[in-house]
C-alpha cells in the first residue's frame, strides 16, 4: 500500500484465507507540486474495507517512514501494535502528541518468535541509521515470507549488536518462498561504510573547532546523536539540543538506555551563553533545510536562541533526501555569508547511509536464497536495478516481481503471479485536515501560487437587479494594484459591461453572471498580462 515507486510510505499488507498481518505505516514528505500539504500517508481504505480480518501491525524500526501514519491508522483500526522497546517509545510519544492513549502496543525483541494464527512471526535483528531495527519472517501455511525492513551489513555498529547472519542463514537453510528487500542504496556499488567512520571524523572535526559546534542531523539518528555526544565529552564541551523532535528523540532514547549521556555534559539551550564557545555543540533539527527547524531558522538569524557567529563550524551530517537540494544549499549559502564554517556531506566523511550497497544485497540474496523475490522500497528505477541484480544472483526473471502500490501478488508454493489491484494511494495531511485536500484543491493552489488571484465583489437591489455598488476589485499576487490603476479601472468597465449586456430577466442567475464576469475578465486581463489570475466574483443582493 506503500514505498512501492517512491521512498517513503511504507506499508504491506500480508493476507491467508480470512487474516491479514500489516507490516510498517509509514509517512513522506510531500513534493514541491503538494502546496502547503505538511506530510503524505498511505490511502489505508483497504485495511478499512477488511477491519475484521487484521490481525495486528508489525513494525521493523522507529524511522517516520515506517510508523509515521500509525496516529491516523490508529484513529480507524483497534487492532494490537507489535515492535522493539525504541521502536514502541518513539511511536508512543507521536500517538501524545495525537491524543492517543488507549493504543495496545506489544515489546518484541530480537529472535522472538510472535504467534498470530494462523501466522508464527520471527524478529531478526538488523544493522540500520537507528538502533532496534528488524527484519520480519512471517511463517505462513504456504512458506516463509520474509521482509528485510530497512538495513546494512555494519561490522562494526555503534551498539555492537550487528546484524543476526546466523538467523537469515538459518532462515535460508528452511526454505524461504518470498523476500521482500530494501532497495534504497541498489545504485551504489561496493559497500555502505560503518557508522562508526562518521565517528572517526567528528572526532577530527571537534579536535580541530576553536569556536562552537553545531551540529544538525536526523531526529531519529540515535547512533549519531551518541557519537556527537561522545566526542563532545572526550573535548570536554557541554551539549545542548535544540528542535521538538530532537528533544523528544534525546529524552525516549536516553529514558531508555539507548542512548548513553556522560554525566554534567548535557545543558539547557538557555545555559550556552554562559559557556565559552570552544566548550559548547549544539545538537539541533535542520538536516533537510526544513523552513521551521531550528538550523535553518539560525541560518536566516531568526532562531529565538542561538544566533550563528563568525567562527562557528556547522556540520550538516545527512544527506538531502531527494527534493531538498535545493532548501538544503540554500541553507549552507545563508551559513556561509553568517561567517560560519560549514562541513556537510558532498565535502567531507560527515555522513554514512543506512541501506545496504549492491555487494551487501547480494549477500542477502545469498543467505536467504529465495525462492520468489520482490524488491520494495525504492523509487521504480531502483525497484527495477534491484530486480536485475537477483537475476544475476541466480533467481529465475519469472520469479521476481517488480510492483506497484496497490498491486496483489499471489503466492502458492510453487507459483507466483500479480493477481489484480487492491484501492491504494495517497491522503494528504494539511494541518488538521485528512484527506480533504484534493486535486482541484491542489490545482486552485498552484494557479493562486503563480499568478495570483483577482477579486471582484458587487452589491445587488434584490427586486430590480439595479447595482447597488461595485464594482470594486481587489488583487493579490497578480499585480501591484498602486502601479496598475488603470488596468484595474479597466477591469471595472468590462464588468460594467457585462452586466449592461444581461437580460433583466436573467439578472438574478448568479451563476450566469459570475460565469460572464470570469469569461470576459480572464481574456481581457490575459491580453493585457499574459498572466491568467484565479478570478473571484463575489455578488450580494439586499
Amino acid at each position: 500500500m506503500g514505498g512501492l515507486g517512491e521512498i517513503g510510505k511504507n506499508m504491506m499488507a500480508i493476507k491467508y484465507e480470512d487474516s491479514i498481518i500489516v507490516i510498517d505505516a509509514g509517512m513522506m514528505f510531500p513534493e514541491d507540486e503538494l502546496l502547503g500539504v505538511d506530510i503524505v500517508i498511505p490511502d489505508y481504505t483497504y485495511l478499512l474495507e477488511n477491519k475484521s480480518q487484521i490481525k495486528g501491525i508489525i513494525l521493523t524500526h522507529g524511522h517516520e517512514d515506517h510508523i509515521g501514519a500509525l496516529p491516523y491508522v490508529l484513529k480507524d483500526l483497534d487492532v494490537p501494535v507489535y515492535g522493539t522497546r525504541l521502536t514502541l517509545g518513539l511511536l508512543q510519544g507521536k500517538l501524545k502528541e495525537h491524543q492517543i492513549n488507549s493504543a495496545n502496543l506489544n515489546v518484541v525483541k530480537p529472535r522472538d518468535i510472535l504467534k498470530i494464527e494462523p501466522f508464527k512471526i520471527e524478529f531478526i535483528r538488523v544493522s540500520h541509521s537507528i538502533a532496534d531495527a528488524v527484519a520480519v519472517a512471517v511463517h505462513t501455511p504456504l512458506g516463509i515470507i520474509l521482509h528485510t525492513g530497512d538495513f546494512k551489513f555494519d561490522m562494526t555498529p555503534i551498539d555492537g549488536d550487528t546484524l543476526d547472519f546466523h538467523k537469515f542463514a538459518s532462515i535460508g537453510e528452511q526454505g524461504v518462498l518470498v523476500m521482500m528487500s530494501d532497495s534504497t542504496n541498489v545504485e551504489r556499488p561496493g559497500y555502505t561504510l560503518s557508522e562508526k567512520s562518521v565517528g572517526e571524523t567528528f572526532d577530527e572535526t571537534f579536535r580541530l573547532a576553536k569556536s562552537r559546534i553545531i551540529m544538525a542531523s536526523f531526529a531519529s539518528n540515535v547512533h549519531r546523536v551518541q557519537q556527537a555526544i561522545w566526542a563532545a565529552a572526550k573535548y570536554n564541551r557541554k551539549v545542548a539540543v535544540v528542535g521538538r523532535s530532537l528533544v523528544n528523540v534525546v529524552s525516549i532514547a536516553s529514558e531508555l538506555g539507548y542512548l548513553k549521556i556522560p554525566r554534567n555534559t548535557l545543558i539547557d539551550i538557555d545555559e550556552v551563553g554562559q559557556v565559552p564557545g570552544n566548550r559548547v555543540v549544539i545538537l539541533t533539527t535542520g538536516s533537510q533545510g526544513e523552513p521551521m527547524s531550528g538550523l535553518t531558522r539560525m541560518a536566516l538569524s531568526e532562531h529565538k536562541q542561538i544566533q550563528i557567529m563568525p567562527g562557528d563550524t556547522i556540520i550538516i551530517s545527512a544527506v538531502p533526501i531527494p527534493g531538498n537540494e535545493k532548501s538544503v544549499a540554500r541553507t549552507i549559502d545563508h551559513l556561509f555569508k553568517l561567517g560560519a564554517d560549514v562541513i556537510h556531506e558532498s565535502i567531507a566523511g560527515i555522513h554514512v547511509s543506512g541501506h545496504a550497497s549492491q555487494e551487501e544485497l547480494k549477500l542477502m540474496i545469498n543467505l536467504v536464497k529465495p525462492k520468489f523475490f520482490v524488491p520494495v522500497h525504492g523509487e521504480y528505477r531502483m525497484l527495477y536495478k534491484h530486480a536485475k541484480l537477483a537475476e544475476q544472483m541466480g533467481i529465475p526473471p519469472e520469479n521476481i516481481f517488480v510492483g506497484e502500490n496497490g498491486q496483489v501478488l499471489d503466492f502458492t508454493k510453487r507459483k507466483g503471479q500479480a493477481n489484480g489491484r487492491v484501492h491504494a494511494g495517497r491522503v494528504l495531511i494539511d494541518g488538521l485536515g485528512v484527506g480533504d485536500v484534493g486535486n482541484v484543491v491542489l490545482r486552485d493552489r498552484k494557479q493562486l501560487s503563480q499568478d495570483g488571484i483577482f477579486i471582484i465583489t458587487l452589491t445587488i437591489e434584490k427586486s430590480t437587479g439595479a447595482v447597488l455598488a461595485g464594482p470594486e476589485v481587489v488583487s493579490r499576487g497578480f499585480v501591484y494594484v498602486k502601479e496598475s490603476e488603470r488596468l484595474m479601472e479597466d477591469a471595472r468597465e468590462k464588468v460594467k459591461d457585462v452586466l449592461a449586456k444581461t437580460d433583466p430577466e436573467k439578472i438574478k442567475d448568479w451563476a450566469g453572471i459570475k460565469s460572464g464576469i470570469r469569461d470576459t475578465l480572464g481574456k481581457f486581463l490575459y491580453e493585457k498580462t499574459k498572466r491568467k489570475p484565479m478570478i473571484l466574483p463575489i455578488i450580494s443582493e439586499m
